[in-house]
């Protein structure tokens, strides 16, 4: 079988088995778990095998017609290169993961047949943006992925939270959707086609004729798929949805569609120096505000979205500074990690029965009680740390190579500017990954408390899945080399001076996040102890109150065994101190939707209210007015109409005497003229 035919069962596999899922979800529910796991998987084994054909070598492109315009063609077209087919193999291995973890984390929700069909949808639409060489189709796989986060991020629709973060997101993507769209049609107009080499081509020979404006629109579009500044807000409010939901979208799939969009097409951004000065301010502008956000967030889960958007932001950077190989890199690496740290806070969620981390450090021996969970999650929050040697090390590293290499002349590409803004702005951020990472394990894993609850060992389905994605959390750095013959060739190792100067943030922040626990730790003891005392002298129980965490989801109703109640005290969270009077701001996103509400929403409400006004009161107002005149004038008329015949012909004969009347004036008068 030819490379092309498998490339194309890749995308086509998961469509299938989410259309057999739709179709057999109720009928023979037996099913529903073979149809989102196998397609999927054979989509991912595909996947390596077409990776393997391709080998880093020319780009293989074919295409067939799809449909005539009468101007710029729409082609069903295939363009693999090494970051398409690299990029496929992560979606489809994270798919995988995700499909097997779901049977048992949701093995009690009744929604699941059509939870697990929309998984394989969104997953088929990501495969065709990754393969498809035409961007009419690849626009058709963004707009499906789009349409499908609605729909899983609003999986638990009885609650508000849900239905309004669903609503969110699909709104804040949308918004940057419309330039995006305007953006293609521009792009196809100049170059005369949809089709990716082609566009490439125009690009090479300078036949761009609004290459900024382009640019821009373009990134709008990216902005809002990837949540970056000013178009984030929507991701940490999805992780209303279910845990696994997060792992897939927010690591490997949606949120690195845009990514992945912009390398494929650097070199229309970098027709325009401004656009790539415009990335670097965003790249910059969202790693450090999502780190500072992240170490704010009590939501185990939040603390990851908000650390999912500030590694986009480091992919964003690389591309900023011209290495789409580094930007690459780093996604795959990312993907990898960022699913397992997903899918391991939900298995802690499953055992904790809450997910505030402040609820967590109050709980004891929760490590011991889901070990796999424990080590597997060390792992990936070593590599989101960029600790040596694992994976995320070599990837970030890789993003600050190439930041250094423009800042200090040695490329080209961008400005010198842009490479010291995300120089400066990576190096920060590192120090402030480290820190929510080491944050976060401290207060998940070294609780003060009552014991956690013992429920026995978890699912296979769930913890093997764990072990999986560690593999490449902890090995993947060491193909920094050999995948340079998948990428441009360029030099992803690190150097001396950014090894030292990463890696030395990230050990501060550790540090520092550490000292501080500590020091947290110690006042909340003091103060538990004297409001034991204070209780004792009361006359009320010495036993510790209970209280649900305030960062329950529904998706803690939804566990089989009993979870008690989170007892109430004081959390041992360095976060506070590490911020300070900032800590406030950065808890509430720095207050962006409140912005944006007050810059948008509300005058947009106002408008619609006015519009709403003037159709009521002014438009209805004229319709009524037509209808009633007609009213009064057909009663006019029915009082006319009596059925009396004497009434009849008196009314003609007066007609008539009338008519003759005006004759003969109008005969005299002409007469005197």
């Amino acid at each position: 079988m030819s490379t092309t035919t498998l490339a194309v069962l890749v995308p086509l596999l998961p469509f299938l088995g989410a259309v057999a899922g739709l179709l057999l979800g109720r009928k023979a529910p037996g099913f529903v778990r073979p149809l989102a796991i196998l397609p999927t998987l054979a989509a991912a084994v595909l996947a390596v095998i077409v990776a393997v054909r391709q080998g880093g070598g020319e780009p293989i492109d074919t295409a067939t017609e799809l449909t005539p315009t009468g101007s710029v063609p729409i082609d069903l077209s295939l363009y693999l290169d090494g970051f398409a087919v690299l990029v496929a193999v992560l979606v489809g291995v994270v798919a995988t993961c995700v499909q097997l973890y779901s049977t048992a984390y949701l093995r009690e929700d009744p929604r699941y047949p059509s939870y697990a069909a929309l998984v394989s949808l969104f997953t088929s639409a990501m495969l065709l943006v990754v393969y498809s060489g035409d961007l009419m189709v690849l626009l058709v796989g963004w707009e499906v992925m789009g349409i499908c986060s609605y729909f899983l991020v609003g999986h638990y629709w009885e609650t508000e939270a849900a239905r309004s973060a669903s609503l969110k997101a699909f709104l804040v993507t949308k918004l940057g959707d419309v330039p995006f769209l305007i953006g293609l049609f521009a792009l196809a107009t100049d170059a005369g086609s949809f089709r990716i080499p082609k566009i490439l081509n125009t690009v090479a020979a300078g036949g761009l004729d609004h290459p900024t404006l382009i640019a821009l629109l373009l990134l709008a579009g990216v902005a809002g798929k990837s949540a970056q500044f000013p178009l984030h807000t929507w991701l940490p409010d999805a992780m209303a949805g279910p845990t696994p939901v997060s792992a897939l979208i927010h690591a490997a799939t949606m949120v690195a569609a845009g990514v992945y969009f912009i390398a494929r097409l650097l070199p229309v951004f970098a027709a325009s120096r401004a656009a790539l000065v415009v990335m670097a301010v965003m790249a910059a502008v969202t790693m450090v505000g999502s780190g500072l956000a992240a170490i704010a967030q009590d939501d185990i889960k939040r603390v990851l979205a908000y650390s999912t958007i500030g590694q986009l932001g480091y992919m964003i950077g690389a591309l900023a500074v011209g290495d789409r190989g580094a930007a690459v890199f780093h996604l795959l690496s990312h993907g990898a990690f960022k699913a397992l740290l997903f899918l391991g806070a939900g298995v802690i969620i499953h055992a904790g029965g809450t997910n505030s981390l402040g609820a967590m450090s109050r709980m004891g021996g929760l490590a011991k009680r889901i070990p796999d969970a424990f080590w597997t999650m060390t792992i990936a929050l070593l590599a989101l740390a960029a600790i040596p040697p694992f994976a995320g090390f070599f990837s970030k590293e890789a993003v600050l190579v190439a930041a250094e290499h423009t800042a200090t002349g040695h490329s080209e590409f961008a400005p010198g500017a842009a490479g010291w803004l995300v120089l400066v702005a990576g190096l920060l951020t590192a120090l402030l990954t480290a820190a929510y990472a080491t944050r976060l394990w401290l207060m998940a894993f070294r609780g003060r408390g009552a014991p956690a609850p013992d429920h026995g060992k978890e699912p296979l389905a769930m913890t093997g899945v764990l072990w999986l994605l560690a593999i490449p959390s902890v090995g993947f750095g060491l193909a920094a080399g050999p995948i340079t013959d998948w990428f441009d060739g360029g030099d992803l190792t690190p150097t001396v001076v950014t090894s030292v100067l990463g890696t030395g943030a990230a050990a501060i922040g550790a540090m520092l996040t550490y000292a501080l626990w500590q020091r947290a730790g110690a006042k909340a003891a003091l103060a538990t102890a004297a409001g034991t005392r204070d209780a004792a002298t009361a006359g009320a129980p010495a036993a510790v109150v209970a209280a649900a965490s305030a960062a329950e989801a529904p998706e803690v109703a939804e566990v089989t065994h009993d979870h008690p109640a989170v007892p109430v005290g004081p959390a041992a969270d360095p976060g506070k101190a590490l911020l300070g009077p900032l800590h406030r701001h950065a808890a509430d996103g720095f207050h962006l939707d409140a912005v944006y509400d007050r810059l948008f929403v509300r005058p947009v409400r106002a408008a619609a209210s006015l519009v709403r006004f003037l159709d009521r009161e002014v438009v209805d107002t004229y319709v009524r007015g037509a209808g009633t005149g007609t009213q009064l004038l057909g009663s006019l008329v029915r009082r006319a109409q009596t059925g009396n015949v004497q009434s009849y012909l008196s009314a003609l004969l007066a007609g008539a005497v009338v008519l003759a009347i005006a004759t003969a004036v109008l005969a005299n008068v002409n007469a005197g003229s």
